[in-house]
């Protein structure tokens, strides 16, 4: 086990009708003027704006309201909310959405708190010093930003992350009820991305692992698969939904890779760059590109997939099947090689019967020998950087997983 720090400060409060306390919780962290950050039609049509802001109302607390949050969200609503903010002197932020409502949120504190234009941070120009007061009334179960220190943002067709312990919100109100309008494509888009924040923790150490750790991982892992097949056949299912949004915020918070080192988050650079230039959903572009990666990378440490495949997805080696005493110790690099690879494919195929994409194909796109070019350069910051921890890759890998996974 590696050594680790962890740290999750953000007070969530969880179930039916809890949005009706964001007032009094606002009160408690001191806020009297607030800016509520939202999406688009569905947070005002569903009657969810107006009820937060006559809670706030009713608790005394002014608000400015900024709705027109996108998937990817922007740059430019991010500065003016920042200048919004200042103009109406506002003290808190409270985002009303999922994960880019969120982000959005995150970077308008940054830049709140801080004197230089916000996007230098996540251009990693500058390090932030401040971070606004925030909450959280989440809508969509997916990107855990609820309680994450994480977030990214888009710039043009630049998509940026950045990761600092500040920007976790003060609390976050978390009611499955309010996840249940959401299309079954978005709701599976969210149950991929909660599955990759924890896988790629499972790949974040170099043959360190804490045992109870892993415990956790996994069983986090097959409690969302369980229910997000519920949830494609009945997608209004409370508990399911529950299930799946408590789960999206364990995913996220650190929790999974504790001990584990930092994680890999190759998937996620290779998948932000195909949001960037295409404008797909997050766990679309995971899904399309996971399988890729993973037959790339998977020869550094076969043993991880191995047993990612037998205490996940329940791959039986042939083996054991005909000696039940049989440990993981006693089989050849082969065999090992040959269960991650078994593993690799039962999990594409649980991706496809979420009617999810196991290629960029199938996300849409006809990759060109340009196209994948660039996609390379850009995540690997015009051939500056290298990615990953598991496996590092530089900009010809890169290169070839998005020419492989086309």
């Amino acid at each position: 086990m590696e050594n680790f720090t962890y740290q999750v400060p953000t007070k969530v409060v969880f179930g039916q009708d809890a949005e009706s306390q964001c007032g009094e919780l606002i009160k408690e962290a001191g806020g009297t003027k607030v800016l509520v950050h939202f999406g688009g039609h569905s947070a005002v049509k569903s009657g969810l704006i107006d009820r937060v802001c006559k809670t706030l109302t009713d608790s005394g607390i002014k608000y400015v309201k900024l709705g027109g949050v996108v998937p990817n969200p922007q740059l430019s609503l991010v500065r003016e909310g920042i200048q919004l903010c200042k103009a109406e002197k506002v003290d808190f932020v409270l985002a009303v959405g999922g994960g880019s409502v969120i982000d959005s949120s995150k970077a308008i504190c940054y830049g709140l708190g801080n004197d230089f234009d916000v996007w230098e941070i996540y251009e990693k120009k500058a390090t932030p010093t401040k971070f606004f007061p925030l909450g959280t009334i989440v809508t969509i179960a997916a990107a855990g930003s609820e309680t994450s220190n994480s977030s990214v943002i888009t710039n043009g067709k630049e998509k940026r992350g950045t990761n600092y312990e500040m920007s976790r919100p003060l609390f976050s109100i978390m009611n499955p009820e309010l996840t249940k309008t959401l299309p079954i494509h978005q709701t599976m888009c969210g149950c991929v991305d909660i599955m990759m924040h924890t896988l790629e923790r499972w790949f974040g150490a170099d043959g360190k692992y804490s045992e109870l750790t892993d415990s956790i991982a996994e069983g986090l892992l097959s409690t969302v698969m369980e229910n997000a097949l519920i949830l494609k056949e009945t997608p209004k299912d409370y508990e399911a939904r529950a299930e799946i949004m408590w789960a999206g915020s364990l995913s996220h918070n650190g929790l999974t890779g504790c001990g584990n080192g930092i994680g890999d988050w190759s998937c996620h650079q290779l998948g932000h760059e195909l949001s960037g230039m295409f404008g797909y959903t997050h766990g679309a572009t995971l899904a399309s590109i996971w399988g890729t990666w993973a037959r790339y990378v998977y020869k550094e440490h076969p043993e991880r997939f191995a047993k990612l495949a037998c205490d996940v997805l329940g791959i039986v080696p042939a083996e054991q099947k005909e000696n039940e005493d049989l440990y993981e110790d006693d089989l050849t690099t082969e065999e090992i090689e040959s269960i991650a690879l078994e593993g690799i494919s039962a999990m594409e195929d649980f991706f496809k019967s979420l009617d999810m994409p196991t290629s960029i194909h199938e996300l849409g796109t006809e990759l060109t020998d340009a196209q994948i070019d660039q996609l390379a350069i850009n995540c690997s910051f015009n051939k500056t950087r290298t990615i990953g921890q598991f496996k590092q890759l530089d900009v010809n890998d890169m290169r070839q997983i998005y020419s492989k996974a086309r």
